[in-house]
């Protein structure tokens, strides 16, 4: 059984397809019994939307559905929030504005840089494109108020088939940011929409995931990332056959900022 899907993306989203309650309705038919929408609250100067998302009549929507799908489906209020170390104003704003369960941390932008951007991969090394993400994801960990890392090693997702992905050559970069995500109690995203691309990776990497456990990590929530209905929960099993490969029995569930283990069955 997938137990959550924590990383999922509406209408609400500037980059969304589908309703909140059409997701609702197909979780509720996958059999999947809690889920959290985490629209993107994206403010930055090379955004196509900045601002897009209007937290007010999402929650709202949000419960009605709670009532709605009462007894059926647990719902989660998330947000992904783009960069938050750089943009604290704009990101303690949105976190007053409705009722979080949990907040996810992530970074799109490197600089004027968008880690989707196939010419920016084209243009430049792999070193110069994994380097420069990490050290802004160090950033990220280090100075930011939240509960989720977002896709751990997203640039992958778009590197891989372009030139590769070696984590052992930023392992020092990348223990340092797992050592801060585990003192300052970060739960990793396991976020599988890079199994429907050509990268087909999940983030983050495997070895990472091991690396994390090594050092003591054991928080994780589990995101496919969907943006329409027909990906919601799509290849969770294999992002939970991973950590449970690694042996881990448990993900985190979160309610109002507080996180709590849910057994894996």
């Amino acid at each position: 059984m997938i137990p959550i899907d924590y990383h999922l993306h509406t209408r609400y989203s500037e980059d969304g397809d589908d309703t909140l309650e059409a997701m609702c309705q197909r979780a509720i038919q996958l059999g999947i019994p809690e889920v959290g929408f985490s629209e993107h609250w994206d403010v930055g100067p090379y955004e196509i939307n900045p601002r897009f998302f209007k937290p007010e009549l999402w929650y709202a929507e949000l419960e009605r559905l709670r009532d709605l799908f009462a007894g059926q489906l647990v719902i989660r209020a998330g947000i992904e929030i783009a960069e938050p170390h750089l943009y604290p104003q704009e990101t303690a704003e949105i976190l007053r504005r409705a009722s979080f369960d949990y907040v996810i941390g992530s970074v799109h932008f490197v600089g004027r840089n968008f880690m989707f951007d196939r010419d920016y991969f084209k243009c430049h090394s792999a070193d110069e494109v994994y380097a420069g993400y990490f050290a802004e994801m160090e950033q990220l960990v280090r100075t930011t108020e939240l509960d989720i890392v977002a896709h751990f090693d997203l640039p992958a997702r778009t590197g891989i088939p372009i030139f590769g992905y070696d984590p052992l050559r930023y392992e020092a970069q990348i223990r340092s940011i797992l050592k801060t995500c585990i003192e300052r109690g970060l739960a990793l995203d396991v976020n599988v929409s890079g199994l429907r691309k050509p990268a087909h990776n999940i983030m983050p990497d495997p070895i990472i995931l091991e690396w994390y456990i090594e050092l003591g990590g054991e928080r994780f929530t589990l995101g496919s990332d969907a943006h329409r209905v027909p990906e919601l929960g799509l290849n969770l099993e294999k992002a939970i056959e991973a950590i449970q490969s690694l042996g881990i029995d448990h993900v985190m569930q979160f309610k109002q900022r507080q996180a709590y283990h849910l057994p894996l069955e």
